[in-house]
């Protein structure tokens, strides 16, 4: 198991790289967001443990440009920030636990155990996903829905993974944007509810279950519920 550490204070980040390395696993280490979120995006890690505050990007922005890039990886993040809106903002951004400092050292193992087994658990079927009766093909790019074949254009495709890939969760019109287009070539507003409406009239047609859900002034919510 291999495991990116992105702190930048190296009281902390010498020692808990030494234990995880006792631990069994291989460890890389950075001490700054901008190498961080480069190691992270250029190799394939099995969990990513950020600071929150970093130098030149913080551990929100590397996890936010990682989920915009479709990566998976677990995210821990470990930070001195402890307010509800806090630890809000870093789920929002696609972590999946969140430990307060200071902390146990045997309490943050017992949490990249848990995210490890976690992941290893869903990587068998991260290839192919299903909500309800759609089921879609990542690897091929093919979806199907009650077992027939669905032609999407390439846009359509991305959209419906990131749906798939975060059921029942609502998507901001800002999340979505940022992940399917670049910064600087992001498009107008209607684009995105027009590619929304094209993917609707072919993945719920007359009689199945809807499966898309507008949340007004908001974004969209993925599922049968």
């Amino acid at each position: 198991m291999k495991i990116l550490l992105v702190d930048d204070e190296t009281e902390l980040s010498d020692p808990l790289s030494r234990i995880l390395l006792q631990e069994g696993y291989e460890v890389d280490v950075a001490d700054n967001g901008a190498t961080g979120m480069e190691l992270a995006l250029q190799n394939q890690y099995d969990l990513l443990i950020l600071d929150w505050m970093l130098p030149y990007k913080s551990g929100l922005e590397i996890c936010r440009e990682v989920r915009s890039q479709s990566v998976a990886t677990p995210v821990l993040f470990l930070t001195a920030k402890d307010t509800v809106d806090d630890r809000v903002d870093g789920l929002d951004a696609g972590a999946d636990d969140y430990l307060v400092k200071p902390f146990e050292l045997r309490e943050l193992l017992a949490r990249v155990r848990a995210l490890l087994r976690r992941s290893s658990l869903e990587t068998p079927n991260s290839d192919r996903l299903q909500v309800a009766d759609l089921e879609l093909d990542v690897e091929n790019q093919v979806a199907y829905r009650q077992g027939k074949a669905i032609d999407l254009s390439e846009k359509e495709i991305k959209l419906l993974t990131y749906f798939m890939q975060h059921p029942d969760r609502l998507l901001t019109h800002e999340e979505i944007y940022s992940y399917l287009w670049r910064a600087n070539e992001k498009p107008s507003s209607n684009v995105l509810a027009a590619l929304v409406r094209l993917l609707r009239r072919k993945i719920e047609v007359k009689g199945q279950i809807q499966l898309i859900h507008t949340v007004y002034g908001k974004g969209y919510r993925f599922g049968n519920s």
